[in-house]
């Protein structure tokens, strides 16, 4: 294989980290030392927290960590909301030596038993409101042996009595009230003398079956994005306060609002309710941020709402950001039109841990993904490895220091995926003649939806365990905001009539089952499916029967 042959290349910036570096102290202590301790780093619900607030409690959850017996590349889950508390638990986890892992809080149980069990996490920090469904399932939680709730609006005390230990057949587990935990932790803490290469986070990528992969990030992995996006592309400031819908166990999100701002000694917006259009306007109102990160689907319900240009105030904004699903030419038109600002496009993934690809403020091209962001290397390559020329489709690969290390436990996914310094992205992709790549479809059958991972097996699996389903497929299709959806094709047992009430009876049961944002929003009865001989579902034949809407190749990109 000829991988850097004839690769496009981006302007490398020299960034030398030295040997011992601990990624809490570069993102967060070094804001102290730098006389930026008063300063805002987060607001959250109507309050303000400073860096050092921040790095103080910080210190207290390391130590907590430590008196718990955590010892350094041990695992520690993370499943909370948008808070202060998430910014503290990722970097006082880090400081410590152990490993955060956000988990996604919108999945379902099963979900968190494969997550917590795979990743062998001793600790689990989880938000009171989300505390439910970890009860159910501690029995069969292996590894688990501490669980700290925190609701920051209880004092110490009245969530759950600290040291109180629930016996189960896998083990035993000691259940803790976050503010007594913390109440009794030291404020300082001295940082674990890590390596650049060592792990840090890990963060949870869907695969094709359905399966996460962990992907193991390094200490040195959030310095190499902050320096070639957050800076190189948004240029970034200390005076900049950033909000995202994306939340924070995303990727996108994480550096969207953590590390991007704390890089800089900027502030961030945190919000923990949902992603609601006109929620989104009241916050950006409220707190003045300068750069909003959103997904498609997210602006285009922005745009629905009627008059919003007029009722809410969005003048602080000078940047937007989008990624996680296509964002179509039509929805970047009117956007500048009504705010008078623009959307930057952009492709990222878990495993590069963000934006690689990217539309700049002075250089955009609707419908594309944008050119190289400084720092990482592309090449696309036909089947066999080889590099195609200039305007020929083939397979993105991309090369850049912030690439996960591995896949926890999945040695043959990595070997797949990662070859030397390259990634496979499983996306097509077409480079033109002025350095602009193109997006061209998925090398798998995932879908973004909303900007989260779906697979269509996890959906097709759901539908056939309802008594009433024989076969099911499902495929992406564009709504009428040319923004892909998931479209189920259905094929009832002998007995069962077609009806509106037992699709829409169908989309609860995929609800209720798997996390609610993989449901089929559309659903179609077919009598068949088509098949390969060896009876392998043929999901590209319904893929051209199945649009909504016509297709607008331009606005087709994963992200």
């Amino acid at each position: 294989m000829l991988y850097g042959q004839s690769a496009a290349h981006a302007l490398e910036p020299q960034i030398k980290l030295p040997d011992t570096f601990n990624a809490a102290v570069a993102f967060l202590d070094r804001n102290l030392t730098e006389g930026r301790g008063a300063k805002t780093a987060v607001y959250y619900e109507g309050k303000t927290y400073s860096y050092a607030q921040i790095a103080e409690l910080a210190n207290r959850i390391g130590n907590g960590l430590l008196e718990l017996g955590v010892d350094i590349e041990q695992r520690i889950a993370l499943l909370l909301l948008d808070s202060p508390h998430f910014a503290a638990a990722f970097f006082g986890a880090i400081k410590m030596g152990a490993v955060p892992v956000p988990l996604n809080t919108l999945l379902r149980p099963d979900d968190y038993i494969y997550m917590l069990n795979d990743s062998r996490a001793r600790v689990l920090l989880v938000h009171a409101t989300l505390w439910q469904n970890i009860q159910q399932i501690l029995p069969q939680l292996k590894c688990l042996r501490h669980v700290v709730i925190v609701n920051e609006n209880d004092e110490a005390g009245h969530t759950a009595s600290s040291h109180v230990a629930v016996h189960s057949p896998a083990n035993t587990q000691f259940i803790h009230n976050f503010a007594d935990w913390v109440a009794h932790a030291s404020p300082t803490l001295q940082a674990a003398e890590t390596s650049k290469d060592d792990s840090a986070f890990w963060l949870y990528s869907s695969g094709s079956t359905g399966f996460p992969k962990g992907c193991v990030h390094l200490q040195h992995d959030m310095t190499y994005c902050a320096n070639y996006y957050a800076k190189g592309i948004l240029d970034i400031q200390e005076s900049d306060i950033t909000f995202s819908a994306a939340r924070l166990y995303f990727a996108y999100g994480l550096g969207n609002n953590l590390y991007f701002p704390f890089s800089v000694g900027g502030s961030a917006v945190y919000h923990p309710g949902r992603p609601l259009p006109e929620a989104m306007f009241k916050v950006i109102e409220q707190y003045r941020p300068t750069i909003f990160f959103g997904v498609p689907t997210l602006y285009a319900s922005m745009l629905a709402l009627p008059d919003a240009e007029k009722r809410f105030d969005c003048s602080s904004l000078r940047v937007c950001v989008s990624a996680g699903e296509a964002l179509p030419a039509d929805i970047l038109r009117r956007w500048e039109q009504h705010f008078h600002v623009p959307i930057l496009d952009g492709i990222g993934s878990t495993e590069i841990l963000h934006i690689f690809i990217s539309n700049r403020i002075d250089d955009m091209k609707p419908g594309s993904s944008g050119k190289l962001v400084p720092g990482y290397q592309a090449v696309i390559t036909d089947e066999q490895g080889q590099p195609v020329p200039a305007g020929d489709i083939g397979n993105l690969l991309i090369s850049g220091e912030s690439t996960a290390a591995y896949y926890w436990n999945k040695h043959d996914k990595t070997r797949d995926a990662m070859m030397g310094r390259w990634i496979q992205t499983g996306d097509k992709y077409y480079q033109d003649e002025e350095g602009y790549f193109w997006y061209c479809g998925r090398a798998d059958d995932m879908l973004k939806v909303g900007g989260q991972w779906v697979s269509p097996v996890e959906v097709e699996n759901t539908l056939i365990a309802h008594p009433a389903v024989l076969e099911a497929a499902v495929v992406g299709v564009f709504d009428q905001e040319n923004l892909v959806k998931p479209k189920a094709f259905v094929v009832l047992r002998i007995g069962q009539t077609p009806s509106e009430q037992l699709a829409e009876e169908l989309k609860t049961f995929v609800k209720q089952h798997i996390a609610p944002f993989k449901y089929p929003r559309f659903i179609e009865f077919v009598p068949e499916l088509p098949k390969t001989a060896t009876g392998k579902i043929q999901r590209f034949l319904l893929r051209g029967t199945g649009q909504t809407e016509p297709l607008d190749p331009s606005a087709v990109k994963n992200i």
